[in-house]
């Protein structure tokens, strides 16, 4: 086990994402990628900060998923999707590499920042996963700040959710521009609206958090897998840190977050092989969207098989980089 204390020095390196998708359908105007970028260059600086400063790679990360979870671009706190009765149901969770601790919430409505409610459940409840009623009881009993439905509400995302609720059908965040709504299995216009954050601090301590509002107009409580443990999110000192974005269906059966955690560890592969090998894996079984992840040197792979996804980085060498799409 990796003490935040030790006297040791490693490279600092924090890598986020705002969702994967099929950007280029998106027809983002130059005045969105611009928006965009400046958010994801915001929470690269806010992150990579803290960790210059001497804070840690937990620090680091909810400073980050807050940040996006307060700005309305993304599916995710303030902007989360509407499910099918007009609700956001939003989830997140956290993960510690230096000690396997963890905590997440599922089905959150009123919680301001899910990622802090995360955070508490890790360090004060005994427990990894809070859900629905009992989540924002524990959140409330640990001061943290409640909102209304109506702060999360954006005009864009009642529009969005107003042209499917009628439908039986469940769709994915997609089409910035309030478009036509796509069904979830049509895979051309495919948005995967999750936030995320992984960072190294100079202690040599890995963290991963992810943030979540889920599917539009989703039925049934669904929850997806930002706040499953090893499948949209994990944190290993001895492999890596990551946040996954992507139908959260497929990375909960391919276990997609702990499998590259696993490829390095037991194969020794790089964590940018390991993280393709994963994700060919899920793409060829029909699933898709993508992952940030990043190792104890300071190594930051962006993965995704979709057109694009919103990320940022600065490495262990600090090579920064702020994209959107593929290439």
């Amino acid at each position: 086990m990796y003490s935040p204390t030790a006297a040791r020095s490693f490279p600092i390196a924090l890598a986020l994402h705002g969702g994967a998708s099929n950007i280029k359908n998106m027809h983002l105007s130059p005045e969105q990628e611009m928006a965009y970028t400046l958010a994801l260059s915001t929470a690269l600086d806010t992150g990579y900060t803290i960790l210059q400063r001497g804070g840690t790679s937990m620090e680091a990360v909810t400073k980050v998923v807050t940040f996006l979870e307060n700005c309305p671009l993304f599916n995710a706190g303030k902007g989360a999707v509407l499910s099918h009765d007009g609700t956001v149901q939003m989830d997140a969770a956290v993960m510690d590499g230096a000690t396997m601790k963890c905590g997440a919430v599922a089905g959150v409505s009123h919680i301001k920042n899910p990622v802090l409610a995360a955070q508490k459940v890790m360090e004060k409840s005994g427990f990894v996963l809070l859900s629905e009623e009992g989540a924002e009881e524990f959140a409330r009993l640990n001061g943290l700040e409640m909102a209304d439905s109506a702060y999360f509400i954006t005009p864009f995302r009642k529009s969005q959710w107003e042209k499917v609720r009628l439908r039986d059908t469940t769709v994915l965040d997609n089409d910035t521009r309030g478009g036509e709504v796509h069904p979830v299995d049509e895979t051309v216009h495919e948005k995967y609206g999750t936030v995320g954050c992984v960072a190294l601090d100079q202690y040599g301590n890995l963290a991963a958090a992810t943030s979540t509002g889920g599917l539009v107009n989703k039925k049934y409580h669904r929850i997806g897998d930002s706040p499953i443990i090893g499948a949209g999110t994990y944190a290993d000192n001895r492999s890596c840190a990551v946040s996954c974005t992507g139908k959260g269906e497929d990375f909960i059966r391919y276990v997609v977050a702990h499998e590259i955690a696993a490829l390095m560890r037991y194969k020794k592969l790089p964590v940018k092989i390991a993280a393709k090998a994963v994700l060919n894996e899920v793409k060829k079984n029909g699933g898709r969207g993508g992952c940030i992840a990043l190792d104890r040197k300071g190594n930051v792979t962006m993965r995704f098989t979709t057109s694009g996804m919103f990320r940022a980085k600065i490495d262990g060498k600090g090579k920064r980089k702020v994209s959107i799409y593929a290439k």
